[in-house]
């Protein structure tokens, strides 16, 4: 799973919204929110239209992740939700 989308969903819950909700609105498919659920890539149409509704950077929706590496924040302590 090299990709997280945590900053997508923490902008549903901000936004109170269901991840149903975004995808008509959007007019993502299924499998467009399924992937993204997986952490899976999508197209840069995908995270566009996301960036541009919620007007955000790819940086708040999407984070690349290394494969084999442990999760740590910009000062490289490991993370909560990685232990």
């Amino acid at each position: 799973m090299p990709f997280s989308y945590d900053g997508l969903w923490k902008q549903l819950i901000d936004k109170n919204l269901t991840k149903e909700e975004m995808r008509k609105t959007l007019k993502f498919s299924p499998s467009k929110i399924a992937k993204m659920g997986k952490g899976e890539n999508v197209s840069m149409d995908v995270i566009e239209r996301v960036c541009s509704h919620f007007q955000c950077s790819i940086e708040e929706v999407v984070q690349y992740i290394q494969e084999g590496e442990d999760e740590h924040d910009e000062r490289g302590n490991l993370e909560a939700n990685s232990i």
